[in-house]
């Protein structure tokens, strides 16, 4: 039995397997160790802000207390929609803060997770980004400068290519395959003008399209994949658990139902195995 506050799974891929470890640097645990053996999750009626650790009753922006939440440049609009970065106008949060997680070099992707979609990540998250969301396939499709451009590119390819994730989908696996690297060359005959007309705009050396990436392949370690997708969720149960069958994406996979453990960010948990 282990005792910690939750927070997003990390994950490692290792020979095309995803490698998931829950808990903090004193406690964690290998979870793919335990397919296949009863594991349980006990809330123990204590949330912590994952910034500065404050006991709070409900956690905002993924595990925030609500100062933290307004407060934060990591919890501004903009990190979900960097079309929207206001870095350049000089009302980012914490400029360091910005420099140093947006103003950095960024892929912009194809992936399949629950089909076909568009996404972004800096470039030090690869495959890190592509096993949270599940996806067993990922292509980077263009390298940009910054966090702003990578939005703008994203919401170009929105236009056309989804850009989320069925998670009920992904959780029931046989996801057809698709060939990223035709949706790639597709993409870029389609929305040719349109990347001509942004590379321009944003100048020399700040966009290099990507013609010659290999596709990642990921597996990850599930041994059932359930047929209706039931979620589980610590907010209604004191302890949710059973027979492990599998992680994919932030979820582990019970033969009772699945839990999204990165939702559950802050939670303090007593882990039973």
């Amino acid at each position: 039995m282990k005792s910690f506050n939750l927070d997003k799974m990390n994950t490692e891929l290792i020979k095309g397997l995803a490698h998931y470890r829950i808990g903090d640097e004193d406690n964690s645990v290998l979870l793919n160790s335990y397919l296949g053996l009863p594991l349980r999750l006990s809330f123990q009626k204590e949330i912590n802000c994952t910034h500065c650790g404050t006991l709070v009753k409900k956690a905002y922006n993924g595990g925030y207390c609500y100062p933290c939440s307004i407060k934060l440049a990591e919890c501004d609009m903009c990190i979900l929609k960097p079309e929207l970065c206001h870095y350049a106008k000089g009302t980012c949060r914490n400029s360091t803060w910005g420099e140093a997680n947006c103003l950095i070099p960024h892929f912009v992707y194809l992936a399949n997770s629950s089909g076909l979609k568009v996404g972004i990540t800096r470039s030090t998250q690869t495959p890190t980004r592509w096993i949270d969301q599940g996806a067993v396939a990922a292509l980077p499709i263009l390298k940009v400068s910054t966090r702003y451009q990578s939005g703008v590119f994203e919401k170009l390819f929105a236009s056309v290519v989804n850009d989320k994730t069925d998670w009920r989908k992904m959780l029931k696996g046989n996801i057809e395959e698709i060939d990223l690297e035709e949706k790639r060359d597709e993409l870029f005959e389609l929305l040719g003008e349109s990347i001509d007309s942004m590379e321009s705009e944003f100048g020399n050396n700040q966009i290099e399209i990507l013609e010659n990436y290999e596709v990642t392949n990921i597996d990850y370690p599930v041994i059932e994949y359930p047929e209706k997708v039931s979620s589980l969720s610590l907010d209604k149960h004191d302890s949710v658990g059973g027979i492990l069958k599998g992680i994919k994406g932030q979820y582990l996979i019970f033969d009772t139902g699945v839990i999204n453990i990165r939702s559950h960010t802050g939670y303090k948990i007593e882990l039973e195995f």
